[in-house]
């Protein structure tokens, strides 16, 4: 529903769920994707200026770079804010597979004259511990969630006891099944459509994981906690059109140049995205990107 303040010529937006706006303690039912490598304090701030949940994405983050971050976050709002961490397992090496990838690829890094025994770097995407949990025991950050399960449950029972608001994403109905049965306090179903990588964690089996417009009344269905759209939704109408759910939800937008209406301000870029002070974000244009299964 869109109510027009008299005098003014924004809409406002009145959502007629506001469960999880009232257990996040935002005005807006939109959350940062919270994506790693691409977003930072800048783009946090600005979304929760906005009335959104801004989201810092720490996996790719040492501990002494997220207390940078959180503070810089703290500095410039006291709105809520939302910290996020990987809980995968650390994949073992494996020379034999990486070697079929190379044999693969020998011809066309003989093409482009790259060293075919040179090895690719790969990010440090550190799994939640107890270091990280030093930090957000330190700020205290109102929401916590988590991609690819959830952390052990000593560590989870720390933040919990910091009155900390939990978050994690489904793929599935089961996944979702099960974050509820651990204490989280919203599930953030996750269609096929995300992009860059998919939270899946009780299986790898791709073919499971529906889109989001089948999978969100599924898991409304499934769990009494509010349930938040994630995959596919950008923008303003990606977010009016992603499935109501009837479980007291919002939206999960993703790319960081489809955070519409939102002002950086503070001056300088905010992020790898180049959002210059003071412009517009939805005036950046982005395409779309093919998911792929995995971390």
């Amino acid at each position: 529903m869109v109510r027009r303040i008299a005098g003014e010529s924004r809409k406002t937006v009145v959502w007629p769920d506001r469960r999880l706006s009232d257990l996040l303690g935002i005005e807006l039912p939109i959350i940062q994707a919270p994506m790693a490598g691409a977003t930072g304090a800048a783009m946090a701030v600005a979304v929760s200026e906005s009335g959104g949940l801004g989201s810092l994405p720490c996996a790719l983050l040492t501990p002494g770079r997220a207390r940078a971050e959180i503070g810089t976050i703290r500095q410039r709002t006291s709105r809520p804010l939302n910290v996020n961490f990987f809980c995968h397992s650390v994949p073992e090496p494996d020379p034999e597979r990486e070697a079929t990838w190379k044999s693969r690829f020998a011809a066309y890094r003989a093409e482009l004259g790259i060293d075919p025994s040179s090895s690719t770097p790969v990010p440090d995407r550190a799994p939640f511990d107890d270091e990280m949990c030093d930090v957000v025991e330190e700020f205290r950050p109102e929401i916590v969630s988590f991609h690819f399960g959830l952390p052990e449950s000593r560590l989870l029972d720390r933040v919990k006891a910091l009155g900390c608001r939990v978050l994690s994403s489904a793929t599935t109905v089961a996944e979702a099944r099960w974050l509820a049965a651990r204490g989280c306090d919203a599930v953030i179903a996750q269609g096929c459509e995300a992009g860059g990588h998919r939270g899946m964690f009780l299986t790898d089996a791709v073919a499971s994981q529906p889109g989001t417009v089948a999978l969100v009344p599924q898991v409304v269905d499934a769990v009494d906690v509010p349930v938040v759209a994630a995959g596919g939704v950008s923008g303003g109408r990606g977010g009016v059109a992603a499935p109501p759910s009837g479980g007291g939800g919002g939206r999960h937008l993703g790319r960081p140049g489809y955070c519409r209406r939102l002002r950086i301000g503070g001056g300088g870029r905010a992020d790898r995205h180049g959002v210059s002070a003071n412009r517009r974000v939805d005036d950046i244009g982005t395409a779309p990107r093919r998911s792929r299964a995995g971390p």
